[in-house]
């Protein structure tokens, strides 16, 4: 891979990781203009979902030490509760990691690959404009059935070309839940299980082997996606609480069908 493709990458990455348009989707996208061919898409991915990891940590770095300290205080309160659902939230995306990650890799590897990521871009945009049609009520605190819930959307969008932070904010929205509370929750629910499965990479054999590109084109990648979800954090938090997903709901259609017809075509 080249430092120029690896900049497009995580440029794109970087973009669409909080934008409700499926990360993995336009990274396999971008992956098919480009020619990219890599021994091991996960490797190289995680890598990249690792650097809008940390831009998440900086953007929202009063919540997430709200979570670290209220989860080690060891005391019952708010913050407290808050760390736990936001626990049994990633505890559905890691079973799913757990039992279907070989399955899911060979996935992004098949020669159907864009039929599935463009089906999953038209599941994404049904739900954005469900979300956007939903009555709002307002909760102002995600309860524990929701966390679970809400959980589950995320391991469902695990599947590429379906948006995880767009099936997350959907699915809380259409639980009735405050559109900041339910942002706040989705993008820091992705925290560990990304971290965790960064870890698992790195430990379980050679990295830069597995994931098919240098360490000048991974670095490349790397900063290019902190750097821009940093600012696509931000932005994203401001639609939400704007509520303007239809724009967003339109683009995967277009994007959806475009895909599905480049296998066809």
């Amino acid at each position: 891979m080249s430092i120029f493709e690896a900049f497009i990458l995580g440029l794109v990455q970087g973009l669409t990781e909080f934008l409700p348009v499926s990360s993995s989707g336009h990274l396999q996208i971008a992956k098919e203009l480009l020619g990219v061919e890599l021994t091991d898409n996960i490797a190289f991915d995680v890598t990249l979902h690792f650097a809008t990891v940390l831009s998440t940590i900086v953007v929202l770095w009063s919540a997430v030490r709200r979570l670290f300290t209220g989860f080690f205080s060891f005391r019952k309160g708010p913050d407290m509760t808050y760390a736990l659902k936001i626990i049994v939230s990633m505890i559905p995306v890691g079973i799913v990691g757990f039992l279907l990650k070989d399955q899911l890799n060979a996935m992004l590897a098949s020669d159907y690959i864009m039929v599935v990521v463009g089906a999953m871009l038209l599941l994404t945009a049904a739900l954005l404009t469900f979300a956007q049609r939903a009555k709002p009520r307002n909760k102002e605190v995600i309860s524990w059935g929701d966390a679970a819930i809400i959980g589950t959307a995320q391991a469902v969008a695990t599947m590429p070309g379906l948006s995880r932070s767009g099936t997350t904010i959907a699915t809380g929205l259409i639980l009735g839940n405050k559109r900041a509370v339910v942002a706040e929750f989705s993008f820091l629910m992705v925290l560990l299980p990304i971290i965790g499965e960064s870890l698992l990479q790195v430990v379980g054999g050679d990295f830069l082997a597995q994931s098919g590109v240098g360490l000048l084109p991974l670095a490349v990648g790397f900063v290019t996606a902190f750097v821009t979800g940093a600012l696509a954090c931000k932005f994203m938090i401001n639609i939400v609480n704007k509520g303007k997903l239809y724009w967003f709901a339109l683009y995967c259609l277009v994007v959806g069908l475009v895909a599905i017809g480049s296998y066809f075509f």
